[in-house]
């Protein structure tokens, strides 16, 4: 007789998949901004009240804090929503997430950014992947 011991895997449900996925977005949405700070001049240029080609404003902050806190909702979101609006939540959100992505890369884009983009482009089309195949069950 065998006796080998097989490890045990337990079935994850969707949800929790999709909220593991925006977490795993958050942190390198996070942490691209965060080493772009360790760019030449990035500092200097926030000093001078300036990102990118935007001026630091109220109303800039509060967009950006906005960019931050949809997916930041969607790891909540992910667990606590209803099947059908929770899938195509996450596949409207993910969605619209892909280009402004990429549009984070316009400029100067330097390898951790276009890095942390495939990776986060990666990661929405898996969010959309698995939203999209989510699994169905008889109706009663």
């Amino acid at each position: 007789m065998n006796t080998q011991n097989v490890l045990e895997d337990i079935k994850v449900s969707v949800k929790l998949k999709l909220a593991s996925l925006w977490a795993s977005f958050m942190f390198l949405y996070i942490y691209v901004d965060y080493f772009a700070l360790y760019m030449p001049n990035k500092i200097d240029d926030i000093l001078k009240g300036k990102v990118f080609v935007f001026q630091i404003t109220q109303g800039f902050l509060l967009a950006a804090l906005v960019s931050v806190t949809i997916p930041v909702l969607m790891i909540f979101l992910s667990v606590a929503l209803r099947a059908n609006v929770n899938r195509w939540l996450n596949i409207i959100i993910a969605a619209v997430y892909i280009p402004y992505t990429l549009f984070n890369l316009a400029g100067l884009a330097w390898m951790h950014m276009v890095f942390g983009a495939v990776v986060e482009v990666v990661i929405l089309c898996l969010i959309i992947f698995y939203a999209w195949k989510w699994p169905s069950q008889p109706s009663v």
